[in-house]
């Protein structure tokens, strides 16, 4: 800021130290080529130059820009710096720069917001390997860093009106953002990148999915119970570093990229996480030590009677009051995050002002007047330089100097709001205002460590705080009433003296809103404890009558906040991160359960994956320190995440959230789980990650083939007139593939032989003889004697159970089953397409034609040969396989030679419905193999077979299939009439 009317005092500008200057000319060198890299050359020489040849001004016009640019003012401009003209020429030499390079120029650029340092914007040239190289434009994807000690979350200490603030957190302080939301994410430069983030529809979903997967490493790296504040630290780390990212992500976006509006949210929601892990463990490891220290009323005692000055009074309200501490841990979180903030804040009072004069300008403009010169100003201004001037003679300020003064109030009230107060009086001294810096210490509570004992040799330590503190806060909240001071100014008194009417109107968010509440609560809880253990020489001053008006409890704190006459803070108050922490404070972990199982349940309203992700992990860390007591909910809510999860694909994360659910809801979510994987080394990765995890895997790929084969499926029925085959549907063929999850693991065989025996009733039922077949051939050879060999290791008895004998038992009938129906598939090909053709000879063939003929009728008739040769052989072996089924041993094809203790009523009637079905069909299809092939002797034998009691295949024929049946053995009758044979294939003597 220049002074008007004399010469300025920061010249920065006049002296020539103006990085961006030099790459404007020589961005507009027509001599030469535009050549990035001698460009910094050339720009790193005239700085050293400039730093040997004379000292230059700090002000940096880079640092001027950062965030809101100040509001240009329209009084007479210095002779050297016209800031208007000077922004002009910075904008426009950005944008000559950036069409040198064939860059964009960046969003927070064109938003005045990020620095002009030399490291940001120099231009830098793509290198040759590779044209899509943008190393500069994003960082890596955090990594799992190393985990953050939770001691530093919950140090005690004095509150920050009353002592040194040692915690800190993470929830940013709105009024000192900029113009815009993006605007206030810019951070530094990035180094490194992978292209392919970019490139991606929403690059803040992609780069922060990593999220998942880092969670669950941390969970693993803490599986202990005395672990779990180390767990909680490392959650924090994880999501700060992945708010770096996304900051970083969006301070590169490209104005008017719709792609990133949802980066700007799951950054927002990524911060409040990383808010509310600090909180979490900072509170319950103050809790749960709280639990395990006990009653120290016999501490108490021993200090009655004994002389203590303010600071050890406080300290010791700090160690016995939980609710006074966890309170002071609550402001200590809240200052962190604004603290956090504060390192991106915009309007700087570094970036106007390097001087420590105070009212710079006035003081000029009054020594002017003195002087007899013209001061360029006819409005009247103090006449008096002392601190009370305008407010004594209601005489304001040079502009310039009003504008500064208000820009310091506003800074040192974010100072304030951050708990930073010796930042704050820093900040004072160094704007030549040390008075207002001693207006601030006079907060610090009165000891005299030289009370009780000396130092070594008698040495004397100095003496701490403010006797005369009680007289001092009563000056600040008059100072905080005056309504002739600055907002800013009143409130930051305010929080100094419990002032909480004057200290609201400087807070905007809920944020602020709680900070203001809760500094209040506890200073009146502090005052009320000094007004009753004093043991000070005098009678402490009474308090402003005010002061006492209103007495808040924690509970009564959030009412408020609820409430409140800001739209906005009511709104934020409802938001879900929000809820958590207030019910978190509250210490009522059930109502945080209920919340949060309400969002899961909420189908018009899903709550975001990171959202679920978070109420997960919270949920586990309230069962590893006990305090989940509706379990119900919590295994809902835990639910609700492995649902995202198998929704969002992370196959490696399930198993091990799976395992935290009970073990009905194990087996049923993993397979529901595993449903979904087709490939074959993907689905024996799922088991081992499943097995690694402690679940029961046989039950689950049991369950899983229950699932897959029973979906979908109607009434079991056979259907008697459809094609002797039907094809094999995409719905078959999942259900085939199936059987796959039961082969794995050789102890699983007689489930895995089970499960097949029902997935081939199926579709035999539905004449899928092909489907069956490779169902049959899923079943690896040699598995009858595995589930023998399996049983006995188990038992050291050989004899199979009901169960797993009648398995094996319908495994053996279907095989004769395929077998008997695939050899008649071979021989009915054999006969109807495989004979030979008979050659023929057309009428007036030649001789050689006649010669040719012969030679064909001679391999006619030794391929006929041949020909029934092969068929007699595959006739005696379609014939003797379907015997096999027709007189399947012990009882019958599909019949259980042993009673299961309990019987699968559903199992019995598919087996029942099966005979009725494959039976007469096998029947029918051995008459027309021993018609065909003139048997018809045998023909007629069937009939005995069939009417036999010993079988009892006649009682599977329906009326209409005996009827048939007659009709075919009557054919067979006829023929061997026609052979000079009786009906009954006898000879006829």
């Amino acid at each position: 800021m220049a002074v008007r009317g004399r010469p300025p005092l920061r010249s920065s500008m006049e002296t020539g130290d103006n990085t961006i200057k030099d790459i404007w000319q020589y961005s507009h060198n027509a001599g030469q080529e535009f050549d990035p890299d001698g460009m910094n050359q050339v720009v790193d020489w005239k700085r050293t130059v400039r730093k040997e040849t004379g000292p230059h001004d700090r002000f940096s016009l880079g640092s001027s820009l950062m965030g809101e640019s100040p509001v240009v003012r329209d009084e007479v401009q210095s002779r050297t710096f016209k800031r208007k003209s000077t922004n002009f020429s910075i904008q426009k030499s950005l944008q000559l720069l950036d069409e040198a390079v064939g860059t964009p120029t960046p969003l927070l650029r064109s938003a005045k917001k990020t620095p002009l340092k030399h490291s940001t914007y120099m231009p830098r040239p793509f290198p040759s390997g590779s044209k899509f190289d943008v190393s500069s434009t994003l960082g890596a994807t955090p990594g799992r860093s190393t985990m953050v000690s939770p001691g530093s979350m919950t140090n005690l200490s004095m509150p920050s009106g009353f002592g040194e603030n040692t915690l800190n957190s993470s929830v940013p302080f709105t009024p000192l953002r900029g113009p815009s939301a993006l605007e206030a994410l810019g951070v530094g430069d990035v180094t490194t990148t992978n292209v392919a983030l970019l490139l991606e529809e929403d690059p803040g979903l992609t780069a922060s999915s990593g999220l998942y997967g880092d969670f669950l490493q941390a969970l693993k790296a803490h599986p202990s119970e005395h672990q779990v504040f180390d767990l909680v630290a490392s959650y924090t780390t994880l999501c700060t570093d992945q708010v770096t990212l996304l900051k970083k992500l969006l301070n590169r976006a490209t104005p008017g990229q719709n792609k990133f509006s949802k980066t700007l949210g799951v950054l927002n929601l990524l911060d409040q996480e990383k808010n509310t892990w600090t909180l979490l463990g900072s509170l319950y490891k103050d809790r749960l030590e709280t639990e395990l220290k006990g009653d120290e009323e016999a501490m108490m005692v021993d200090q009655l009677g004994k002389h203590q000055s303010e600071k050890q009074i406080i300290s010791s309200l700090y160690d016995r009051d939980e609710t006074t501490r966890q309170c002071q841990l609550v402001i200590d979180w809240l200052e962190r995050i604004a603290a956090e903030e504060l390192e991106n804040y915009y309007d700087k009072v570094e970036f106007f002002s390097d001087q420590s004069v105070a009212w710079e300008n006035t003081l000029h403009t009054l020594q002017n007047r003195s002087a007899g010169m013209p001061s360029g100003l006819e409005r009247p201004v103090v006449t008096e330089m002392d601190p009370d001037a305008p407010i004594r003679q209601r005489r304001p300020l040079a502009d310039l100097d009003r504008e500064d003064e208000v820009r310091l109030l506003k800074y040192m009230f974010a100072y304030v709001r951050a708990g930073q107060l010796d930042e704050a009086q820093r900040l004072c001294a160094k704007c030549g205002q040390a008075w207002r810096a001693a207006t601030l210490e006079g907060w610090r509570l009165h000891h005299d460590p030289n009370y009780d004992n000396l130092g070594p040799g008698g040495e004397v330590a100095p003496i701490e705080g403010n006797p005369y503190r009680d007289v001092w806060k009563t000056v600040c909240w008059r100072m905080a009433q005056e309504e002739h001071f600055q907002l800013y100014e009143r409130a930051t008194y305010a929080a100094l003296s419990g002032n909480l009417r004057e200290l609201l109107p400087a807070c905007e968010t809920w944020e602020d809103y709680l900070w203001a509440y809760m500094k209040i609560m506890v200073d009146m809880r502090v005052e009320q404890e000094l007004r009753v253990s004093s043991t000070a020489d005098r009678a402490l001053s009474e308090l402003p009558a005010g002061y006492w008006d209103r007495v808040f409890t924690t509970e009564a704190v959030f009412q408020e906040l609820q409430a409140s006459a800001n739209e906005s803070v009511q709104a934020e108050a409802k938001e879900h991160f929000h809820l958590i922490q207030k019910y978190l404070i509250l210490g009522d972990v059930d109502v945080v359960v209920d919340e949060m199982y309400e969002w899961t349940k909420n189908a018009n309203s899903r709550p975001p994956h990171h959202l679920v992700r978070f109420m997960a992990h919270l949920v586990l860390f309230l069962r590893t320190i006990g305090r989940c007591t509706k379990d119900e909910l919590c295994v809902a809510i835990l639910e609700a995440y492995v649902h995202d999860l198998i929704e969002e694909k992370h196959t490696h994360l399930v198993a091990t959230y799976v395992a935290a659910l009970p073990q009905d809801l194990q087996v049923e979510w993993y397979a529901r789980f595993l449903e979904g994987i087709h490939d074959r080394e993907a689905r024996q990765g799922c088991l081992e990650l499943a097995e690694q995890a402690g679940l029961d895997i046989p039950r689950i790929t049991k369950l899983v083939v229950e699932n897959i084969r029973t979906k979908d499926a109607g009434e079991f029925s056979i259907d008697t007139d459809a094609a002797l085959e039907a094809a094999t549907s995409e719905e078959d063929r999942y259900k085939i593939e199936a059987i796959d999850w039961l082969v794995f693991d050789p102890s699983q065989r007689g489930e895995a032989m089970r499960q097949a025996n029902a997935v081939m009733r199926t579709f035999l039922a539905m004449k899928k003889h092909s489907a069956a077949r490779e169902v049959f051939n899923k079943i690896p050879p040699g598995s009858i004697d595995v589930i023998y060999k399996n049983w006995q290791m188990q038992t050291g008895t050989s004899a199979l159970p009901a169960e797993n004998d009648n398995a094996v038992r319908e495994y053996l009938c279907i095989q004769a089953y395929l077998d008997a129906h695939d050899s008649f598939n071979d021989w009915f090909e054999h006969y109807h397409n495989s004979k030979p053709t008979k050659p023929a000879l057309h009428q007036g063939a030649s001789f050689t034609e006649k010669i040719a003929f012969e030679h064909r009728e001679r391999q006619y008739e030794t391929e006929v040969g041949r020909w029934n040769h092969t068929l007699m052989l595959q006739t005696k072996t379609t014939v003797d396989r379907i015997y096999n089924v027709l007189l399947f041993v012990d009882g019958g094809w599909m019949v259980d030679q042993r009673e299961e203790s309990q019987t699968d009523e559903s199992r019995s009637h598919q087996m029942a419905l099966l005979r009725q079905l494959c039976l007469p069909t096998m029947c029918f299809l051995l008459h027309t193999v021993l018609h065909k092939t003139t048997q018809y002797k045998e023909c007629l034998q069937l009939a005995d077979i069939i009417a036999s009691d010993q079988h009892g295949l006649y009682r599977v024929f329906r009326k209409d299939e005996l009827q048939k049946l007659l009709q075919l053995l009557r054919d067979s009758s006829i023929a061997l009439l026609d052979k000079n044979m009786d009906p009954l294939g006898y000879d006829i003597k």
